[in-house]
Formats: C-alpha cells, sequence, structure tokens
C-alpha cells in the first residue's frame, strides 16, 4: 500500500499553478502573492471587494474522541471539499496549518490522507510560508522587550514573580518546559524561573488567527497581559509598547495562503493554535475569503467535538457573527470499538460488544451538536477494509435512534468520488434551513463559574465543575479585573470527555476539576486548565522524526 507521502508525489504533475488555482475564485492578480509554483498568499483586503458579496454555506467537520486507532478528520474534509466539487458546488476548504511539533513527533504530517490530501504535502508540514516562525519571532520579540525593561530600571513596577508571558518554540522540547534565565552577571539580566511553550499555544497564534486586519491584529496585541506589577496591576503589550514591532513581524502571515487538493479544490492553510490547549480553529480571515469566494466552506475544529465543534461555535463563530449550516461528526467502526475496551492490535476483527460498548461516545457528540448547538448533522464513517456490513448497520441504526443519517466516506481510497454520499447528505442538511435554530452552549453575560458549569455539564455531561488550588483566587481576580463576560476557552486532554484520560467512552459521575484560570486578553477568552495539560508537548519514544529524510534530489520521505 502506497503512503500518504507517496501518493502526494506521484500526484504531483496534476498540480495546477497557483495563479489558476486564484482565478478559478476570481481573485484579482493584485491580491496575490506567491510563494514558489504552487503556494500563494492572499491579501485580507481582498474581503473590501467582497463584503456585499453574500456568504456560502458553512460546514464544520468534527469527529468522535479521538484514539490512536485514528479517525480521519482532515482527509475527511479535503474529501468531501473534492466531493461538493462531484455534486455541482464550488466548494473551498479552509484549514489549519501543522505544528512542525506534531509532525517530527507523533502524527508525521497533517495534510489528509490517500487520495484525500492538500498539496504541496512537504512544504505544508514543515516550513510552509514560515507563518509560524513570525509567530514565535513576535511572541519572543515581546518576551525579550518585558526583560529589557526589568533590566533597563522597571518603571512599570513589575513584580518579577508573576511573569506570565513565556518563550516560545514550534518543536516538542520537553528540556524546556521549566527553565532558569537570566544567568551570568547583573549585564546578563536577572535570574528567575521561566519555560516555553509550543508556538501553536502562544497567545499570538490565537490573536493572529482571531484579527481581521492590521488595526485589529495591534489593538489585540496591545491587551496581551505579560505580566502583574507588585501593586496586582495587570502589565500589557502596550504598556511595553510592543505591538507595532509584533505587528511587523505578523503583517505577512496575517494574509491567509491558498494552496489546493489533488483534485484542484482551492484550499486555505492558515494559522494553526492547538484544541486542547487553545481554540483549535484556523483563522477568522481564511473562513471569511472562503465563505465569499465560495458556494461551501469545509472547514475543521480540532480534535473531538466537545474541544474543537464547541470552541468553533463558543468562541470562534460567536466572534465571527455567523454558525455552521451543517456539522459532520467523523468516526471509524475501528476507533469506536477502541472506545469499547478494544485493544489496538485487535481492531482488525468483528467484534459488535465492544462496538456497542464504544457507541455511547458517538452519540454523545451526536446529541451535543444538535440538542445543545441545535445544528443539523450527519455521521461520517471513514471506511477501513477490516469493517463488516454488521458493524457498519449498527452504527447507522443507533445514529438514526437520534434522528442523524450516517454516510460512509471512502475519500481516502477514492478520493472526491468516495465523498459523493455525504456531499449529497451535507447539501440536504445545509440547504434544509434547520441551522437556523443554533444556539451557543452558554450565554456570555453569565459569570466565569457559571460558563464552566455549563460547559462541564452540557458538553461534558459531568455533574458539575470544581475550582481547585489557584483557580479559586483566580476567578476573583478575573472577576474584579472585568473579564468576566469573555468566551472560555478549556484547555483539557482530547482523549476523553472528562478531565481524567483513563476514563474513556462516555463516562458519567463525575465532577470536572479546573486547576488555572488565565486570561488571554489579546484574544478575548479565559483559559480554563484542568488535569495536567502542558503547554510544551514531548517527543515520544520513537518520534516521526526518526523516520522522516531527503535525498540527494530533494525528495523528502518519511512524512507518511
Amino acid at each position: 500500500m502506497k503512503t500518504d507521502i507517496e501518493i502526494a508525489q506521484e500526484k504531483a504533475g496534476n498540480m495546477k499553478h497557483i495563479t489558476e488555482i486564484a482565478k478559478s475564485l476570481d481573485i484579482d492578480s493584485q491580491y496575490v502573492e506567491q510563494y514558489g509554483h504552487h503556494k500563494a498568499k492572499i491579501d485580507y483586503k481582498l474581503l473590501e471587494d467582497l463584503k456585499s458579496k453574500p456568504n456560502g454555506k458553512l460546514i464544520l467537520v468534527t469527529a468522535i474522541t479521538p484514539t490512536p486507532a485514528g479517525e480521519g478528520k482532515t482527509t475527511t474534509t479535503v474529501g468531501l471539499g473534492d466531493g461538493l466539487r462531484k455534486v455541482g458546488k464550488k466548494s473551498i476548504v479552509a484549514l489549519r496549518e501543522p505544528s512542525l511539533g506534531p509532525v517530527f513527533g507523533v502524527k508525521g504530517g497533517a495534510a489528509g490522507g490517500g487520495y484525500a490530501q492538500v498539496v504541496p504535502m512537504e512544504d505544508i508540514n514543515l516550513h510552509f510560508t514560515g507563518d509560524f516562525h513570525a509567530i514565535g519571532a513576535a511572541n519572543n520579540l515581546l518576551a525579550a522587550m518585558l526583560d529589557n525593561h526589568i533590566y533597563q530600571g522597571n518603571t512599570l513596577d513589575i513584580d518579577s514573580r508573576r511573569i506570565v508571558w513565556r518563550r516560545a518554540v514550534d518543536m516538542n522540547d520537553r528540556q524546556l518546559r521549566n527553565i532558569v534565565d537570566g544567568l551570568g552577571g547583573k549585564s546578563n539580566g536577572s535570574p528567575r524561573e521561566d519555560g516555553f511553550d509550543i508556538t501553536v499555544a502562544s497567545e499570538v497564534m490565537a490573536v493572529l488567527c482571531l484579527s481581521k486586519d492590521i488595526t485589529d491584529l495591534k489593538e489585540r496585541l496591545a491587551k496581551i497581559i505579560v505580566a502583574y506589577s507588585r501593586a496586582g496591576k495587570p502589565v500589557t503589550a502596550g504598556d511595553l509598547n510592543a505591538q507595532g514591532a509584533m505587528a511587523a513581524l505578523l503583517k505577512d502571515a496575517l494574509k491567509p495562503n491558498l494552496v489546493q487538493t489533488l483534485e484542484n479544490t482551492p484550499a486555505f492553510i492558515h494559522g494553526g493554535p492547538f484544541a486542547n490547549i487553545a481554540h483549535g480553529c484556523n483563522s477568522v480571515t481564511a473562513t471569511r475569503l472562503a465563505l465569499k469566494l465560495g458556494d461551501y466552506c469545509v472547514t475543521e475544529a480540532g480534535f473531538g467535538a466537545d474541544l474543537g465543534a464547541e470552541k468553533f461555535c463558543d468562541i470562534k463563530a460567536r466572534m465571527m457573527g455567523i454558525h455552521p449550516d451543517a456539522v459532520v461528526i467523523v468516526a471509524t467502526v475501528r476507533a469506536l470499538k477502541m472506545h469499547g475496551g478494544k485493544a489496538k492490535a485487535e481492531l482488525g476483527s468483528e467484534d459488535l460488544d465492544a462496538l456497542t460498548k464504544g457507541l455511547p461516545n458517538l452519540l454523545q457528540h451526536v446529541e451535543n451538536i444538535t440538542k445543545v448547538f441545535k445544528l443539523p448533522a450527519v455521521v461520517a464513517i471513514n471506511a477501513f477494509p477490516t469493517d463488516t456490513k454488521a458493524e457498519l448497520d449498527l452504527v447507522e441504526s443507533e445514529c438514526k435512534k437520534l434522528g442523524v443519517n450516517v454516510a460512509l466516506s471512502e475519500v481516502w481510497a477514492k478520493g472526491g468520488e468516495g465523498g459523493v454520499a455525504l456531499a449529497n447528505e451535507v447539501v440536504r442538511l445545509a440547504e434544509s434551513g434547520e441551522a437556523n435554530n443554533f444556539e451557543y452552549s452558554y450565554d456570555l453575560n453569565v459569570g466565569i463559574k457559571d460558563k464552566l458549569e455549563a460547559i462541564a455539564t452540557r458538553i461534558y455531561h459531568a455533574d458539575g465543575v470544581e475550582l481547585v488550588g489557584s483557580a479559586v483566587k483566580q476567578l476573583k481576580e478575573l472577576t474584579d479585573l472585568g473579564f468576566d463576560k469573555v468566551p472560555i476557552c478549556m484547555a483539557k486532554t482530547q482523549y476523553i470527555f472528562t478531565d481524567d484520560q483513563t476514563r474513556l467512552g462516555a463516562p458519567k459521575g463525575f465532577k470536572f476539576t479546573v486547576r488555572n484560570l488565565k486570561i488571554s486578553a489579546g484574544a478575548g477568552f479565559i483559559v480554563a486548565l484542568t488535569g495536567e495539560i502542558m503547554t510544551m508537548p514531548g517527543l515520544p519514544k520513537v518520534p516521526s522524526a526518526e523516520k522522516i529524510d531527503v535525498d540527494a534530489t530533494g525528495k523528502i520521505s518519511g512524512l507518511f
């Protein structure tokens, strides 16, 4: 069987010049900034020309709780975009950019799979157009200016014990989680405990993805809280006069990247906040462009629906003033059996008992979408050769009890042709008008604790939320500072509905524990940290980096 990278390289000759892709969307050449033959940045100023044009339909692709067996959310998103073209719809795909951390860590690539990929996949998975490097540079410039301010006299009276801004690097490196810097004598700064976050966890990433233009970007950057004074007053990037220089570093990164699928469907790939730490969606600008330029924008939100779809609806969609017209929930029979307790090595054999035990995970995600957010949904079963008819029939019958149809997705093997059935159901749902009943999972005007309770009870199906440790004090501080009316961005494990990743499936009878509350004032939300979530991942025992190589001709291998 061919690997994803082998398929992508085999089909490389079918790629169209990026100017042809832009022309297919009627984008004037003045807005197209080429990065070689197959990549381009599109100036967001194009939105001014398109502001009177109505939006197309917005399709959100999400998934069940992820397992090591894999679900195929990005693959389904790409294949659905191609499938919609097969049924006569002008579709555009909108995705996040992969982080180098997972690429060299556990994933080895994140540009779809099989015959449902975005290309050039090697570029997309590696440096792409340099957006993440710009974000890391802006993050670290702010860190440098903060420490320099303290060194040069500290006129803002910053309490060095209450510095909350960390440096960033786009790589999984556990060694950098907690460090001591400023060593070497007075001329080298003041010694203090410090640490690094992975770039995709930086608030600068979230800010870039939620900003609509340079002016909005600078305003958001200025609001970032980096420390607190000895009197307890927040110190911001604006207080350090850092926002202008940071925006200068980010001016090109703010422009969405245009590429294409293997079947030449246009794709915007822009921004990449982690979904278990940040809000897990591609940029607002890329989504807005896709909605204006196409009949259908197919986008995804990271990890399972409890993380990605919830944040997409309650944070991104709320800030944009839009909502999805239909939702696709991706699942595999293999993953559902794993939720039912079956070992990964045994997933190839039929097991209706394990599938029955694992189905509640899928059904809870379905009910959250249809009953909490009141959005129409379809379950896309990402097909595997080992799936049996009895297993597929069981999934379909259980979903139908909730009034939701199931579509078999064969996009990995067949590309857009394998997504036609799913595309037809998506069109039916999107044009039904059912999404007009959309609701958020909580009201912004209630207090922080009430919003946490709403997410915990309505989305995770917990008995309630419990604040422990520093979160108790932080709740009062954030309320007193006037941050109690912003959305909540839950930072929790992606592997289960609870904050305890050992409880698979759809557990009941638990309290959801929040141990830390942090304001991301520039992004405009509160991050609620639960369990043992880390903002700097580590590499696994055998990282994907060990298998990635490049030969004398420049051909890359090992990117899955």
